[in-house]
């Protein structure tokens, strides 16, 4: 089965977990929404492309890291969109959760898939508990406090918060997670692919602070201009136009160039290259691509 019918396939499963019949009709419904259709599921793609190139022993256990995974990133998007942080009415070109169901229903939306990733993860466990265990240390790690995706949200509460801590924590901290559980699913040594994630979460934060400094609404699915407006580090007002390519170009080259030997590398490295490229503005791109 390919990566993403394997992807879609587990986050169906897992969100029916959430829809039984005495379920409230609009948490369901915003649950769903936050999930699906969903964008390139890359975090996901790249759990299972390392499990893949380690080995893939127990696919049950990559796949319920992936949908863990996309499930935390999707709630993050569910609460980025809330108007108390980016008061964002549309999300991939349609209306953003709060927008349709209630900015508290989307707030519990955001909750119950924070914690329906970690029911996954459980679930599948049982399958091999002495990877269980550092699975959810590393997922933990990678969404809470000092060095998640929530410490990144939160660092756009300060005042001149440190850029670099910044993009690490609030992009980076998942696509590290996403390349080390793919290791640790697989029975495997995570330590080797960290760099990868690293290197491709900042290229991704790159990208986005692109876009949104010279992309449209329409081309974007999401408003724009929105770190300008709302004072946060941006890598274009940080480093210039030219400057801000420059970095996503070398951040590229760098994760293409981490991929560590393995079963497939080649085909890895291809994989890594062209979803680092498909968020960036293409006209400004020139030796990356």
């Amino acid at each position: 089965m390919e990566a993403g019918e394997r992807i879609e396939r587990a986050l169906e499963l897992a969100v029916q977990r959430t829809e039984a019949d005495n379920a409230p009709p609009k948490l369901r419904g915003a649950i769903r929404h936050g999930v699906f259709p969903g964008g390139a599921r890359v975090r996901p793609r790249l759990t299972l492309a390392v499990a893949q190139a380690c080995g893939d022993d127990m696919p049950g256990m990559a796949e319920a890291a992936a949908a863990a995974i996309e499930l935390l990133h999707c709630a993050s998007l569910v609460h980025d969109d809330l108007p108390i942080f980016d008061d964002a009415d549309t999300r991939r070109g349609r209306p953003s959760v709060h927008a349709i169901y209630s900015v508290p229903v989307a707030l519990l939306a955001g909750d119950a898939l924070i914690v329906l990733a970690f029911e996954t993860l459980a679930r599948a466990g049982a399958e091999a508990p002495s990877r269980l265990v550092p699975l959810i240390s590393t997922i933990g790690r990678a969404v809470g406090a000092p060095y998640g995706i929530t410490a990144g949200q939160a660092w756009e509460s300060e005042i001149n918060p440190p850029a670099e801590q910044y993009r690490c924590a609030k992009t980076g901290a998942l696509f590290v997670a996403a390349t080390t559980c793919g290791a640790i699913a697989a029975g495997a040594d995570p330590t080797p692919w960290r760099k990868l994630g690293h290197r491709l979460g900042e290229a991704y934060q790159v990208a986005d602070d692109l876009l949104d400094a010279v992309s449209s609404a329409d081309l974007h699915g999401k408003p724009v201009g929105r770190d300008l407006a709302l004072g946060r580090p941006n890598a274009v007002a940080e480093l210039g136009l030219t400057g801000a390519v420059e970095r996503l170009e070398m951040l590229i080259r760098e994760a293409v160039d981490a991929v560590p030997p393995s079963k497939g590398e080649d085909e890895l490295r291809e994989l890594v290259r062209l979803q680092a490229l498909r968020l960036a503005p293409k006209r400004l791109l020139q030796s990356a691509a």
